[in-house]
């Protein structure tokens, strides 16, 4: 018997981990990607949908729409990642001009559209800024329980951006807020899972042998994302955060959860921006998040090794 796919829209600020992910994503014979929509996040909103449909042009994914999404944050100032992405959200490769265009409609009206016409099967891949998932939620209430999962990258223990908040939580607090609230099940791939995935020499190598221009593609990311992750954060090589939320979509055993209370904080003066993760259950609130605790790192890489190597055949 045929096994299901799985039904994913990925949400996304491509973005090298972005790009990973989308590659994961559509290489997978247990994903069904009904489609990318674009947040402003790791570069603005222009910059990070010409991106995703830079990443489709690459791959040959002619059939998936790409929707242009959220320009900020609901109610902050908008802040980029150039530091870690650079200027354009995606340096390093040399990217084709893209043929592929985006979608007429909103990136709000694109995911609103999929869930109200689904049958309460598609599973939400948020791996940038939640504006876009709160704004659909708030225009359009009744995609709430149509949602089957929502599975994202962001929130940690501790931060990235500042000491307590990850980025992709601490540009938006409040969209987060509203998707924490939302009572949709959440399964969250925070800075402590994501930190796992380190791209080594190794792996580098392994994925530079497949030898298909997406896979050189692949390495070409690896290799800035690597040197602005040492310069900014003194890491060995990168961590490929967004890929990791795309895995677990294709098999929940890569990772090991626990279920926790998370709230997100909004009003703090330096934890703005925080999962704040009850671990030791302290508060006695009802547990609301599946928190990711470890990552099989051997059967994460062997996925995306996998899913590099149907561009092979794709081509």
């Amino acid at each position: 018997m045929e096994q299901t796919k799985r039904k994913i829209i990925i949400d996304c600020d491509p973005g090298h981990d972005d790009a990973i992910a989308i590659l994961l994503a559509a290489g997978s014979p247990n994903i069904d990607l009904r489609a990318i929509t674009t947040v402003a996040g790791n570069a603005e909103v222009e910059k990070t949908a010409i991106n995703a449909l830079k990443v489709c042009e690459i791959a040959g994914l002619k059939d998936i729409p790409v929707a242009r999404g959220a320009a900020g944050p609901l109610t902050r100032k908008r802040e980029t990642a150039p530091s870690i992405h650079g200027e354009s959200g995606m340096e390093g490769p040399s990217l084709p001009i893209p043929r592929q265009t985006l979608v007429k409609d909103h990136a709000v009206d694109v995911i609103i559209e999929e869930l109200l016409s689904s049958k309460g099967d598609i599973t939400l891949v948020p791996v940038g800024p939640l504006t876009n998932i709160a704004l659909a939620m708030r225009k359009e209430p009744l995609i709430i329980p149509k949602i089957k999962e929502i599975v994202l990258m962001g929130g940690g223990m501790s931060g990235n951006w500042t000491p307590a908040a990850e980025f992709n939580i601490f540009v938006d607090p409040e969209a987060a807020n509203i998707v924490f609230e939302s009572g949709v099940p959440i399964t969250m791939a925070g800075l402590e899972l994501t930190h796992q995935a380190v791209t080594t020499p190794e792996i580098i190598e392994q994925i530079q042998a497949i030898s298909n221009p997406v896979s050189e593609f692949v390495v070409e990311l690896l290799q800035y994302f690597s040197k602005t992750y040492k310069d900014e954060f003194g890491f060995s090589g990168a961590p490929i955060h967004d890929a990791c939320a795309v895995a677990y979509c294709i098999d929940p055993t890569v990772f090991t959860t626990k279920k926790l209370r998370v709230d997100i904080e909004t009003k703090g003066e330096f934890t703005s921006g925080m999962t704040v993760i009850d671990i030791n259950g302290v508060t006695g609130r009802e547990p609301n998040v599946n928190v990711a605790m470890e990552l099989d790192k051997e059967k994460f890489w062997n996925m995306l090794i996998n899913a590099l190597k149907h561009y092979s055949q794709a081509i």
